[in-house]
């Protein structure tokens, strides 16, 4: 590709505002000079309706693939009926694990109680709660399966540092739970502090998520970059572009090792679609982050740097406009022509900005850590049945003679709680038990004796709805305990 070829990049309207703040965004793109050729795809509600379960056509994914550049507006995903999150499908299909969104307070032009916030949210973006692996398993009883893996968590952590250093950001903050889920949550934070001890130049701590998002939400200029699971990423993100002035003003970008996404944060608004007053700066700020990751640094620095110009000159929609403050209150469209109007105009209060590095570039040479082989011992199963009525002790009683030889019942719990042995009687319990069996007077547990139990178990008539094995790894439980234990 010669440096005058037009960079191509897919497109898409998307529903609700979308078509709207697009066409904005495209009009301020091409005004700047950015180089871009584009592929339009159509996505979202109306292919949902046509049966696609994905939102998606594959003829828009070989566009994607193509392309390697998706900018794309909010869509609609219809209630109920077993549809997928666009979003998710995407992120996880083209291996985009990395969710980045700078949250800016752009003080006195936009009102905030926060006038000195810059804080980045760099989310991972692929596993955790968002994989949607989710069952019924009792008429009482749903589960949903949180997936933390050590190359997602590896990969999310050494971008955030990459990104840090690549943007001359002195801090990465960690959010976490594993005070509570210790084995999840604490491969994250023990792959944090590995990667952490490489970065010796960037400061770095960990932070309880509930804390850590009470202490955003009070005192975001404590906070530089944060680099957070899929689930808490998703929360904090629009927590901290809401006290920035409006989660309207926020883009995010969506990084992987072959393609990238860009996007607006806020959804699609069906109930101001088609009334020209959204505001159209998140996508346009996405689009921003977009031309920095294709190598078009000054067309971004000459969209932004006018955005932030029109910002302080009170040009506003109506989501941030205030009396007082505010010059103008201006729909779509007459937002878009005044931000084309100040190109080359750079802001005299606001900091301006500056593309030398872009993320592209601060994802370079990030590679996974090779591990020891460890050695991996079933030691017992946890099996899962549905049983309505009775307690622990009621449970172990029928139990106990079914267990035979080579297993023992070691505990039985109740949505995490133990009940037996020794279960406390205020303890309320749904029909949804797990059976802990462990190897009795040896080190291992064999296939087959589960099997077998298994068997004896259905000749019972216990309706078994999961099993899980539990192992060691290298003598180290890799399971939990239940509550009360």
């Amino acid at each position: 590709m010669t440096e005058n070829t037009p960079t191509p990049i897919t497109i898409a309207r998307g529903d609700g505002i979308g078509p709207e703040i697009m066409d904005a965004t495209l009009e301020v793109l091409q005004a700047s000079g950015a180089n871009l050729a584009y592929e339009e795809i159509q996505i979202g509600e109306s292919v949902y309706k046509r049966g696609i379960m994905n939102g998606m056509e594959p003829s828009a994914w070989e566009s994607l693939r193509r392309t390697k550049v998706f900018l794309k507006a909010p869509i609609t995903t219809p209630q109920g009926g077993g549809y997928k999150s666009l979003n998710v499908t995407i992120r996880g299909a083209l291996g985009l694990f990395a969710n980045i969104r700078p949250c800016v307070s752009y003080h006195p032009f936009v009102s905030t109680k926060h006038p000195k916030m810059d804080v980045v949210i760099v989310r991972e973006n692929e596993e955790d709660l968002y994989a949607g692996i989710e069952y019924r398993q009792t008429q009482e009883v749903t589960q949903a399966v949180k997936l933390i893996s050590r190359p997602g968590s590896e990969k999310i952590i050494r971008y955030a540092f990459e990104y840090a250093r690549a943007n001359h950001r002195n801090k990465v903050t960690a959010f976490v739970k594993d005070n509570i889920m210790k084995i999840s949550d604490g491969l994250f934070h023990r792959v944090f502090d590995e990667i952490a001890a490489e970065y010796p130049d960037i400061e770095h701590e960990t932070m309880i998520i509930d804390i850590g998002a009470a202490r955003l939400a009070d005192t975001p200029e404590h906070f530089d970059v944060i680099v957070t699971l899929n689930l808490y990423g998703d929360i904090i993100s629009d927590i901290a572009a809401q006290i920035t002035g409006s989660v309207g003003l926020a883009g995010s970008s969506n990084i992987g090792d072959q393609c990238a996404m860009f996007e607006a944060i806020h959804g699609s608004a069906p109930t101001i679609a088609g009334k020209g007053i959204a505001n159209p700066s998140g996508l346009i700020l996405a689009s921003v982050m977009m031309l920095v990751h294709i190598g078009q640094a000054q067309a971004a620095e000459k969209i932004h740097n006018a955005w932030l110009k029109m910002v302080e000159d009170g040009i506003h929609t109506v989501d941030i406009f205030k009396r007082g403050v505010s010059k103008a209150r201006v729909g779509t469209r007459d937002f878009a022509q005044n931000l084309i109007d100040r190109l080359g105009e750079r802001p005299t209060t606001l900091t301006p900005a500056s593309y030398q590095v872009g993320e592209k570039a601060s994802f370079a040479g990030i590679a996974l850590k090779e591990l020891p082989p460890v050695r991996k011992v079933q030691v017992g199963v946890d099996v899962f049945v549905d049983h309505k009525g009775g307690n622990g002790d009621d449970m172990a009683a029928r139990i106990q003679p079914l267990v035979g030889q080579g297993l023992k019942l070691a505990m039985i719990s109740n949505r995490g709680q133990k009940v037996w042995p020794e279960g406390a009687p205020e303890t309320f319990c749904t029909d949804h038990w797990r059976l802990r069996l462990l190897a009795d007077g040896k080190d291992t547990v064999a296939p087959a004796e589960v099997v077998s139990l298994l068997g004896r178990f259905a000749e019972s008539g216990l309706d078994v709805v999961q099993t899980a094995s539990l192992y060691t790894f290298d003598g180290a439980a890799g399971y939990s305990v239940a509550a009360g234990q």
